[in-house]
């Protein structure tokens, strides 16, 4: 017998992994066992955006991932409207996201980490704050406590795949430093914790 359990686990390590068609291959298996899973369907989804666009599909991995924590119910409707605007243009996907997050930061390339902080404390939370810029903004950190302050801040509010994927972006700068790896250390006792549940 078939521990789906199991499965869903070693899929979504492979997608964090960025090891996107094995992923595919294992949501494909589970969706074959249980054709009306909807967050099968989901996840096989973010598989297909990952083949056009990495960083977006681990953004709604994210994004889902802490939506489903907060409300499971509600997660898997709200991120299928996310995808359906996501497959139509940018604007339909702001406005979306406008939706859920009243004011909304305007789109931008990047913000500064100083003007991330200032707008987490307008918002209320980091949680609410990022959620705001995730899809259309980075946050561009310029000194290594910067850096180290907003992936641990990442990694307390469940962003696990964007934290793993600033800290593969800034790993050749900081290789060596203790703390890149006492934070993915910290992201594997999360990972770890979340696949026993």
């Amino acid at each position: 017998m078939v521990n789906e359990k199991r499965l869903l686990n070693d899929a979504n390590t492979l997608f964090l992994n960025k090891e996107f068609k094995k992923a595919l291959f294992l949501y494909s298996e589970l969706l074959y066992l249980d054709p009306l899973n909807e967050e099968y369907k989901i996840y096989a989804i973010f598989c297909d955006i990952a083949i056009e666009d990495v960083e977006k599909a681990l953004s709604l991995y994210d994004y889902y991932s802490v939506s489903k924590a907060e409300d499971e119910k509600g997660a898997i409707p709200y991120i299928k409207k996310v995808i359906s605007a996501y497959d139509g243009d940018v604007e339909s996907l702001m406005l979306m996201l406008d939706e859920f997050s009243q004011n909304t930061v305007e789109s931008l390339d990047a913000i500064k980490y100083d003007d991330f902080k200032a707008l987490v404390i307008s918002r209320g939370s980091f949680r609410v704050a990022f959620e705001d810029i995730m899809f259309s903004t980075k946050v561009a950190i310029e000194s290594k406590d910067d850096f180290f302050d907003f992936v641990s801040k990442l990694i307390e509010n469940d962003f696990n795949t964007t934290a793993y994927s600033y800290l593969e972006g800034f790993n050749e700068y900081f290789s060596y430093d203790d703390n890149i790896q006492k934070l993915y250390k910290l992201l594997e006792e999360k990972n770890i914790a979340l696949n026993h549940k």
